[in-house]
């Protein structure tokens, strides 16, 4: 079987390439710090019950904690971030 020239480069590149990609595809896991929900409604209601189930849910799944933070309507629309969050 006869590979023309530009078929056996293609392929050459490729193999050459292969390695790099593999280094680059082991990043970081995601995510490596607890992550922060938070819910614009008062604490104990169905927006936080809610909120709390999915954290633990995904906190099964991912294995990275989940820290849940109730602010009420008007202060969630500024974009600061709440104390208990980690940065």
């Amino acid at each position: 079987m006869k590979l023309p020239r530009r078929k056996f480069l293609h392929l050459a590149a490729g193999a050459a390439a292969l390695p790099a990609v593999s280094r680059v595809a082991r990043a970081q896991t995601y995510p490596s710090r607890p992550v922060c929900i938070i819910v614009g409604f008062a604490a104990g209601g169905p927006a936080d019950i809610l909120a709390r189930l999915m954290g633990q849910w995904l906190l099964e799944r991912l294995g990275q904690p989940f820290v849940i933070e109730n602010r009420p309507a008007r202060r969630v629309i500024n974009q600061e971030r709440p104390p208990s969050c980690p940065l």
